[in-house]
């Protein structure tokens, strides 16, 4: 009776086969762990880190501005005129309310705060900074205002923008937006409060119309408004998670209150 005799290239053979297997679920294990800590560190790290940035310099602007002469330092203000030297008109709403058709013509340091952003509807309150640069304005959870754009209560378009997921995410409910809802601005002298008249659902990410001027996209023309006026335009990329597309709020200046 013959004894099958087990070659040892077809043992080693074996051995490697498992071997490989184990290291290739290694792999794979270490992969996925790896792969859940950045949707981990993007969805909930960065969200938290920015919010309490976001949350600890809207205190810092509340405290500066509670300071006799805060109004200084390069942030805009409702009374330093407007940029021909002529101070701000005002108008006396029914209501109480003050209306001012001027503003400053001062601009900020680039990726400074100087403003605080306020929207009832979606309970947000953020500091708005000079600037959309993601790493130094946009990643920190503040809301970015378009260079080139007019500055809170000027004549034209002031316009911002704002990330719609992760790192603070502040406008990840602009959709929730309705007619008629208001959009407060505050600076070191003044409250602008405008209210919202167009919404814009989706539009090409390099459709520079909805922060011109007389705000109307280039590429759905029916959107936008066609007379000068005092407008704030909020963008962020549509739909979520992507930045395929940009959405666009719009509003007209109401009435401004002066501290």
């Amino acid at each position: 009776m013959r004894v099958p005799v087990v070659q040892h290239r077809s043992r080693r053979r074996r051995a490697l086969g498992r071997r490989a297997l184990w290291t290739g679920g290694e792999f794979l294990v270490t992969a996925g762990v790896v792969l859940l800590l950045l949707v981990v560190h993007e969805l909930w790290w960065t969200n938290r880190e920015a919010r309490q940035g976001a949350e600890h310099q809207v205190q810092a602007l509340e405290r500066q501005w509670a300071t006799p002469g805060a109004g200084s330092g390069g942030t805009p203000s409702a009374n330093s005129g407007l940029a021909g030297g002529s101070s701000p008109r005002r108008s006396t709403s029914a209501d109480g309310s003050t209306t001012v058709t001027g503003s400053a013509a001062t601009t900020p340091r680039r990726s400074q705060a100087y403003a605080i952003l306020t929207i009832p509807r979606l309970h947000l309150r953020v500091p708005i900074a000079e600037g959309v640069s993601k790493q130094n304005v946009l990643n920190k959870g503040y809301v970015g205002h378009y260079p080139g754009t007019q500055q809170p209560g000027q004549a034209g378009n002031f316009a911002l923008a704002g990330h719609r997921n992760t790192h603070g995410e502040p406008f990840r409910y602009l959709p929730r937006l309705r007619l008629k809802d208001t959009v407060q601005v505050e600076t070191s002298a003044a409250t602008y409060t405008y209210t919202v008249d167009k919404i814009l659902p989706q539009t090409s990410a390099s459709d520079s119309g909805v922060i011109r001027p007389i705000p109307r996209s280039t590429v759905r023309p029916a959107y936008g408004y066609s007379q000068p006026g005092y407008y704030i335009t909020l963008t962020t990329c549509t739909p979520e998670f992507t930045s395929r597309y940009r959405m666009a709020v719009w509003g007209t200046l109401t009435s401004t209150h002066l501290r």
